[in-house]
């Protein structure tokens, strides 16, 4: 595990240069055009000088170490982010979320729904799509952390008119990508070697990450070129 980035001295602004080079030891792709990126999506907001240069405070930085961690640790799409950090229940600057190998609470389909806020019948043709994928614990159905959330986005999808079976090119377009990262890293993951398999996860993470980053940026150039029609 890399060393805490140190902190700057109270009250001291950073320039976007700095953030960077002070974020690279945890997050060796960070750059300066993601910052601006993530800062173009309304995640971020720094202070300006007069001349337009950006200032960064410490509220800021624990604010993009947070986004970065949920990135790389749970890939999580920027707007699943937005909403955890506005949410006062969310995760907060400077608090790191589990990664890859830390487990999830395992959720009957009554507590998936509780949570999700969505019925049974929703959940079952969730699953039947694919959307949902619950494993199977003494014979009853087990699902994860992650299937709440993705239930949750599901039926606020559901209110624009789109249906499971047209989110079945979400999960189509995900094993995909998944399939080409499984392809690089499974010899190091099925190694009976921990620093092997630890060196692969952390592999896996920053690929996700890459792979991520460009699905959003294809996607957005895509929908920009659809409202200059």
């Amino acid at each position: 595990m890399s060393a805490p980035a140190k902190a700057a001295p109270a009250g001291r602004l950073l320039t976007i240069g700095s953030v960077c080079r002070r974020l690279q030891d945890e997050f060796p792709d960070v750059s300066i055009s993601k910052i601006r990126y993530l800062e173009d999506q309304g995640l971020l907001a720094p202070r300006r000088t007069q001349g337009g240069y950006r200032l960064f405070s410490e509220e800021d930085v624990e604010r993009l170490e947070t986004i970065l961690r949920l990135q790389r640790d749970e890939f999580l799409p920027l707007r699943v982010i937005r909403q955890e950090l506005a949410s006062p229940g969310g995760v907060k600057p400077g608090k790191k979320r589990r990664g890859l190998s830390a487990s999830e609470d395992e959720l009957d389909l009554a507590a998936l729904c509780e949570r999700a806020g969505v019925t049974p019948a929703f959940a079952r043709e969730l699953e039947d799509f694919g959307l949902l994928a619950p494993a199977s614990v003494n014979g009853d159905k087990a699902y994860g952390e992650g299937d709440v959330e993705i239930a949750a986005t599901c039926a606020k999808l559901g209110r624009f008119g789109i249906s499971a079976r047209h989110l079945r090119t979400f999960r189509t377009a995900a094993d995909r990508q998944a399939g080409l990262l499984e392809q690089l890293v499974s010899p190091a993951l099925r190694s009976r070697n921990l620093d092997r398999r630890q060196a692969g996860l952390d592999e896996l993470q920053s690929l996700a990450e890459l792979v991520q980053e460009l699905a959003q940026l294809i996607f957005w150039r895509n929908l920009r070129q659809l409202a200059d029609r």
